[in-house]
């Protein structure tokens, strides 16, 4: 059996490198807008079909987490042992579509079968980019691509909430949802044209294994298992403050859908940008260093955040709250590169998609199914008590998940800097 050898990959250099990362980019950043126009849609939406709070966090949590997570799987094994450039461009043909259909929905259960084919195309998205980045980016500059990839996610969400909450004050949600989904298209035309067909990969001890063992042996790595801890806490976190950060600042703050997109977007874009760049660059500095200290700057980012973002949710005037809320979307997107390149780093060359898949069903199965859920049933159960500010305590479970995603992230670069030797290895080694 023939060893994986990164040296022998074609990478791709000058402009073709730095086309292929800013298509990548752009995809990201209209699965992104895809994923959140509902949330800053959510108050029209709930008018317009009649919806509860209740039935909000469905759509905005279970109709898109299950598929979502439960296809990245698949979906990262077919691009890690054939063309993760065709798995990409089938999955933006997908969740185009589907967003588009959502703008003609004319009932809950319509919106929701939408919000699901939505999830089944974006499952692929992150583990196939993630899969070129592996395959065509030179390994001193993958944290860097990766933290340029991930600016997708701040970038969406900042462009998703503006022009998400500017066309719901204007033309309505049912224009928004359609002409995301006719961006998504021209970006499937534009990456058909830009991104190269992936060289064939090696066969690997990966290929050998059955697909569920393969996963549950790289899940059973210390270092990895604490990181899907830290995933599965941060989905807990991410997942209700975006769902209901518009919806608490409109009701709380009496702010419109376009006041809260113009502020609470722009700064989530640009904490997102930030904390990218800057969690790329930290990622690349720590992984040729040698310490393996890979998880220490993300983790007290997020120590830092939590109680920041519990303050903001009873912060008495609407300019605090989004304050208070800055050094949590800051910290969201600079555990970004740390948390996919640390878990690149255990899993090994050849499984990349793989790895970046278990952690997007850490953070986007439990959390982002049930978060919103709930923080839509506590919201209904206080309001219907009478009490105010029913949303903001219902959203302080986002806190609480930051709070553990960061304890758990010392946990996991304690063990990888003690376990991994940072290298790109050929196959996961039982101790690690």
């Amino acid at each position: 059996m023939t060893a994986f050898n990164p040296m022998h990959t074609p990478y791709a250099r000058g402009w073709r490198l730095w086309a292929l990362l800013a298509t990548l980019l752009l995809i990201n950043a209209i699965s992104q807008i895809d994923r959140i126009l509902p949330f800053i849609l959510a108050e029209a939406i709930k008018t317009d079909l009649s919806l509860s709070d209740t039935q909000i966090g469905l759509l905005t949590g279970v109709a898109f987490a299950v598929c979502y997570t439960l296809l990245s799987l698949p979906l990262a094994r077919a691009a890690d042992r054939s063309s993760p450039r065709l798995v990409l461009l089938i999955c933006l043909v997908v969740w185009s579509a589907m967003t588009a259909l959502g703008g003609m929905a004319a009932s809950f259960l319509v919106l929701a079968l939408t919000r699901f084919g939505v999830a089944i195309g974006e499952a692929g998205a992150v583990p196939s980019g993630h899969a070129l980045i592996a395959r065509q980016v030179p390994p001193e500059r993958r944290g860097l691509a990766i933290g340029l990839f991930s600016m997708g996610i701040p970038l969406g969400t900042m462009i998703g909430f503006a022009a998400g909450g500017a066309l719901a004050d204007t033309l309505g949600w049912r224009t928004a949802l359609i002409g995301a989904g006719a961006a998504g298209g021209l970006a499937a035309l534009l990456a058909l044209l830009l991104i190269r067909p992936t060289p064939p990969q090696p066969r690997t001890e990966a290929d050998d294994q059955p697909f569920l063992a393969s996963a549950l042996r790289l899940a059973a790595a210390p270092g990895f298992r604490w990181l899907l801890v830290g995933g599965l806490a941060i989905g807990f976190g991410t997942a209700p403050f975006y769902a209901f950060s518009a919806p608490f600042l409109i009701r709380t703050h009496a702010y419109t859908a376009g006041e809260v997109g113009l502020a609470f977007g722009l700064l989530q874009g640009l904490m997102g940008v930030l904390g990218t760049l800057l969690g790329g660059r930290a990622f690349d500095r720590a992984a040729q260093s040698g310490t393996g200290h890979v998880l220490r700057p993300p983790a007290l980012a997020l120590l830092i955040a939590a109680p920041a973002l519990a303050a903001g949710l009873f912060a008495p005037e609407g300019w605090m709250s989004i304050a208070l809320f800055t050094p949590g979307m800051f910290a969201f997107a600079f555990l970004l590169p740390s948390a996919f390149g640390a878990a690149h780093l255990v899993a090994g060359a050849g499984r990349q998609a793989q790895a970046s898949s278990l952690m997007m069903v850490a953070s986007g199965l439990l959390g982002p199914a049930l978060g919103p859920v709930l923080v839509g049933m506590i919201s209904d159960a206080i309001a219907g008590a009478g009490l105010a500010n029913s949303l903001g305590f219902g959203l302080l479970i986002v806190p609480v998940g930051v709070a553990l995603s960061g304890l758990a992230c010392l946990i996991a670069d304690q063990r990888i800097a003690t376990r991994s030797r940072l290298v790109v290895a050929p196959r996961l080694s039982p101790s690690t």
